[in-house]
């Protein structure tokens, strides 16, 4: 074998001394690098749960957000709609107070009316019956007394359709 360059008792010595060198590192450097290689595995993984717990979180906080974000809208147009309907009744409360005074201020009126012309009436009655006291004293051309011709008036304006 000296052909091919080969010595063979250095070859063994070579290959015993890498099967030592990989014995010593097998003890001193691969136990050590796989050992920090799991607990670096380890630290990824748990990394990686909790950024998987912190989305799940996230997620369910959005949701929560979201529901809340929805309960306010509902309780905003609930919120709206109370408001019109009090506007509504307000206003319609405020109409038929305002037709209740109209009808009162109305009645009021036809009552000042009636109690004026009922007035105006009684006015007429009294220059009418000093009037004619004044023509039947002209044409009697005598004086009658008060109470006597008070009583004709009376009775002429009771029968008479055109005065009452």
């Amino acid at each position: 074998m000296a052909d091919l360059g080969f010595h063979l008792p250095s070859l063994a010595v070579y290959l015993v001394n890498f099967a030592i060198l990989l014995i010593i590192l097998y003890k001193v450097g691969y136990k050590p690098i796989l050992r920090m290689l799991d607990e670096r595995a380890e630290k990824i993984r748990e990394s990686l749960e909790a950024a998987e717990r912190v989305q799940a979180e996230a997620a369910t906080q959005q949701a929560d957000i979201e529901k809340k974000l929805d309960e306010g809208r509902q309780e905003g147009q609930a919120l709206l709609a109370q408001t019109r309907a009090m506007v509504d009744n307000y206003r319609e409360e405020e109409m038929a107070k305002a037709r209740q005074d109209a009808e009162g201020y109305r009645e009021r009126a036809k009552a000042d009316i009636q109690r004026e012309r009922d007035d105006a009436i009684e006015q007429v009655r009294l220059h009418f019956s000093d009037l004619a006291i004044l023509a039947a004293e002209k044409i009697i051309d005598k004086s009658l007394d008060a109470k006597t011709h008070k009583d004709i008036i009376d009775k002429v304006l009771e029968e008479s359709p055109e005065i009452k």
